[in-house]
């Protein structure tokens, strides 16, 4: 025995993962009232949303996400989106494609919810910052699959643990990106306001939020296209949607069906990508550093 196997010998292990599987063990026994809450409440807002979209035919969808192509954007997009969710219509696939949308509609909302009141609040504490990043730093880097198997074992398969997986995955832009766009307001603008005996709530609601919510859309958008990718990801814990309709084709190495399941995704992904980012365009501090930059 040499003296590297000796020392690996004498030094204990960091059984990291024990640890965390005791928590999870622990949470799942005194917490279960907790998460079947969840759970009931992911259901609720998941399963109606998908009635809501797979209810009209396909080509009344089609049209109407052309229609806000064409108000949001231009005609040209319009038109654009018109093609390419009437090929998706044309595809035996419309109804995951918007069960797909459903979750990612659900699981986005989610992780805004919590995103963007999380990154007010540590753009306004250095402290909670400083905190806060290498949780946010963990989320983004941890492997994708990683997070469904505590979803997993936590919920089951289904919709509600893709969609939960989906909403921690999706998140860390959200947050950053806010806490971003509120420490770039100017300064100046914010002594303004408090020379002018506004309270630091009316600064918050009526100056640096208006003025931070084009990086705030932009981190909207990032948590939208994670969100997409995540619950194709989570078709594999039977969440629905075009990741069944991939990870089938995986299985059965069915060459065709996977390359529509990709273009379906690829189609909604650019729509929802172009309708966010032009969202975030029509804000009125959008309009104005638009302008500003033309003087």
């Amino acid at each position: 025995m040499n003296r590297a196997d000796s020392l690996d010998d004498m030094l204990p292990y960091i059984r990291i993962g024990d640890a965390f599987k005791t928590g999870v063990d622990w949470s799942r026994e005194h917490l279960s009232a907790v998460f079947d809450g969840i759970a009931a409440t992911v259901d609720a807002l998941v399963e109606p949303l998908v009635d809501l979209l797979t209810a009209p035919p396909a080509i009344v969808m089609v049209l109407i996400f052309a229609g806000l192509g064409w108000w949001l954007r231009s005609w040209k997009f319009g038109l654009g989106t018109l093609l390419g969710l009437g090929m998706v219509a044309g595809m035996p696939i419309w109804d995951q494609t918007m069960s797909t949308l459903a979750l990612v509609l659900v699981a986005s909302g989610l992780a805004l919810l919590l995103a963007v009141p999380t990154g007010i609040f540590i753009a306004e504490n250095r402290r909670a910052s400083a905190i806060v990043r290498p949780v946010l730093d963990l989320m983004q880097t941890m492997p994708a699959f990683v997070y469904l198997i505590p979803a997993i074992f936590y919920f089951g398969v289904g919709a509600v643990p893709g969609v939960l997986a989906t909403v921690v995955f999706s998140m860390p832009p959200g947050v950053r990106l806010t806490e971003l766009g509120l420490r770039q307001v100017d300064r100046e603008v914010i002594e303004a306001g408090e020379a002018f005996g506004a309270s630091p709530w009316k600064i918050l609601l009526r100056t640096k939020l208006p003025l931070a919510l084009p990086t705030i859309m932009t981190g909207v958008n990032q948590v939208i296209m994670l969100a997409l990718s995540m619950v194709v990801i989570a078709g594999m814990v039977g969440a629905g949607g075009l990741g069944e309709v991939i990870m089938t084709a995986l299985a059965r190495v069915q060459v065709g069906a996977g390359f529509e399941g990709g273009i379906a995704v690829v189609i909604l992904a650019v729509v929802l990508d172009r309708l966010t980012d032009s969202i975030g365009a029509r804000t009125a501090s959008a309009k104005a550093q638009r302008a500003m930059q033309r003087a």
